[in-house]
């Protein structure tokens, strides 16, 4: 069952239409796109709306275009102030050259080089970055002390007016090119701004619509906060789907998509990851992790979405080539085809071999082999990694682990361990 819009969480589309005006000759009016393959795959209509082929790679420049544009000469004269994991960055740049304000733009210390070189670009000699801070909220924190020991102008990422209805500009696209009933659309969170912006214009435009929202596994804050009816601040996040990667959601995008989304789903980053790779190959399509989340999602509603109309917001393709074969990895040990143990070798001669010969299978594959210390004189631990050719047979190899007296820890899943190793 859709939920009934509120007028006191729905974006005026009067605003909408007035930030798409200003937005003109800014952006681009970005494709919906029937994807074939995928429609095919799921047994359904599926359209894509290509956010990855805006300007500056990602929707984002509509709302920061819309929200800078908007500032007073005061305000502009202050200077401007904005964090990011990217592609809010790269917007902000983008606008700081076109109306000649000059910005300072943080971003996270780990935030891939094509990024950062992205956002240099776009924003020419009017804009300087800041590279600090482990996680997006670290930054956002570092570019608040900033803005305010300077007294400039803060450019939030997702929770402004501003931001928002340049956001849903998004929608007011999809629905006027959408010559067929939206069953579903599916759009990625990270703060929320995009998905506030679009339930907003959809509430009022096509009620019938079902409007889900898609986080990472790893970063769900707007999902939990959601559920608990009350914005959660996580803990701890996993960063690698570095642009929805938020530990806590906005004050005014909570309230917007708790009332109007039809519902939050998580997706684990493997399954990203698997569907970047697939939408390389099979479409040629360049996707961050980001700008992948709708597509992942297929999968969960694959039942539900069958003979339905869906159109999915793809909002992202600042991929760093580097990151190519941690993405590889991530989707390989997703699909069950490699594994890592830490396993307890017996000093003695022929352990290796045994290892080898009787755990192994003849098509297994050691692709990683680490002799961490020596504990005491006749044991000691080894990191390794292993390629299976079909995923159900790691079972075999644990099981003759235990059979031959090798004790093991099974280490999939913690990424963060592996992160030392792999």
């Amino acid at each position: 069952m859709q939920k009934e819009a509120s007028l006191d969480t729905v974006v005026a589309l009067g605003n909408v239409e007035r930030a798409a005006k200003n937005l003109k000759g800014v952006i681009y009016k970005t494709p919906l796109m029937k994807n074939l393959w995928l429609s095919q795959t799921y047994g359904a209509e599926i359209y894509l709306k290509r956010e990855d082929l805006q300007v500056v790679r990602s929707y984002k420049i509509r709302g920061a275009y819309n929200k800078i544009s908007s500032l007073s000469s005061e305000e502009r004269e202050r200077e401007i102030v904005c964090s990011s994991a990217g592609n809010h960055a790269q917007g902000v740049a983008y606008a700081c050259q076109l109306l000649s304000i000059k910005g300072y733009i943080f971003m996270p210390a780990a935030t891939p080089a094509q990024k950062v070189n992205k956002v240099r670009l776009f924003g020419k000699d009017m804009v300087e970055v800041v590279l600090t801070g482990a996680t997006y909220d670290d930054t956002f924190q570092a570019a608040k002390e900033f803005c305010d020991g300077r007294g400039s102008t803060f450019i939030p990422p997702f929770d402004d007016l501003s931001i928002i209805e340049g956001q849903a500009t998004v929608g007011l696209e999809i629905f006027k090119d959408a010559d067929f009933s939206i069953d579903y659309l599916l759009m990625p969170i990270g703060g929320g701004g995009l998905a506030s912006g679009l339930s907003s214009v959809f509430k009022q435009v096509s009620p019938q619509t079902r409007l889900i929202g898609v986080q990472p596994l790893g970063a769900p804050s707007m999902y939990n906060s959601i559920r608990e009816k009350k914005r959660q601040s996580l803990e701890t996040i996993d960063s690698f789907v570095d642009g929805a990667a938020v530990k806590c959601p906005g004050e005014i995008t909570f309230e917007i998509c708790r009332e109007l989304l039809d519902d939050v789903i998580l997706v684990p980053e493997g399954q990203i990851c698997e569907d970047i790779l697939k939408m390389y190959n099979e479409e040629g399509v360049v996707l961050e992790p980001a700008g992948t989340l709708t597509i992942s999602a297929l999968k969960t509603l694959a039942e539900e979405i069958k003979g339905k109309n869906v159109v999915c917001v793809i909002s992202g393709s600042n991929n760093d080539i580097t990151r190519m074969e941690d993405i590889k990895e991530r989707a390989m040990q997703h699909q069950g085809l490699k594994h890592y143990f830490m396993v307890t070798f017996n000093q003695k001669p022929g352990a290796l071999r045994t290892f080898v010969n009787r755990v192994l299978d003849p098509e297994d594959d050691i692709i990683h082999f680490q002799y961490i210390k020596k504990n005491n004189k006749e044991k000691g631990p080894v990191f390794i990694g292993v390629e299976v050719k079909r995923p159900h047979d790691v079972e075999n190899i644990k099981l003759r682990m235990l059979e031959e007296g090798f004790a093991y820890e099974y280490l999939n899943g913690r990424q963060d361990f592996l992160n030392l190793f792999v």
